[in-house]
């Protein structure tokens, strides 16, 4: 089975957390404006403090639901929750996504690890589908003409 890409894109994206994680932030943001509005004696700073911690926890949120990963013919980018990094495909050796890990897991050419939050356990088989594929993708960008 190939999956050379040839021009597109494969975006790798976690189900559950992402509709949980949304529905979060949009919860905190109207409970956030509920408490403003019905808060007795409640001065100016004191809701603008409200509506800031409120947009915070809203914003992490949204950050969280938004990570991913991203193949392309040139590489991977991997957004988790605080970092964004690009990776060409030859700086990644290995794809592991063994029982207890939260996410997939790429061995990298510098000896280092990344955490790939896009691809989560608590999707179940569908996640074990994503790490396979990824894996796959990573086996065909990298193999040379000898294989060796």
């Amino acid at each position: 089975m190939t999956l050379a890409m040839s021009g597109t894109v494969t975006v790798f994206r976690p189900r559950f957390a992402r509709v949980v994680t949304l529905a979060l932030a949009v919860a905190v943001v109207v409970l956030t404006g509920v408490i403003i509005a019905v808060l007795p004696g409640a001065g100016p700073l004191d809701q603008a403090g409200f509506a800031l911690v409120g947009l915070l926890i809203a914003w992490f949120c949204w950050r969280q639901a938004s990570v991913s990963a991203r193949a392309d013919d040139a590489g991977l980018v991997v957004r988790n929750l605080m970092l964004t990094r690009r990776l060409e495909w030859a700086e990644v050796v290995a794809v592991r996504f063994g029982h207890g890990r939260p996410w997939v897991q790429l061995d990298l050419a510098d000896g280092d690890t990344l955490a790939v939050m896009g691809i989560q356990r608590a999707d179940g088989e569908r996640a074990e589908e994503d790490a396979r594929r990824l894996a796959t993708l990573v086996a065909e960008h990298t193999r040379t003409q000898r294989d060796d």
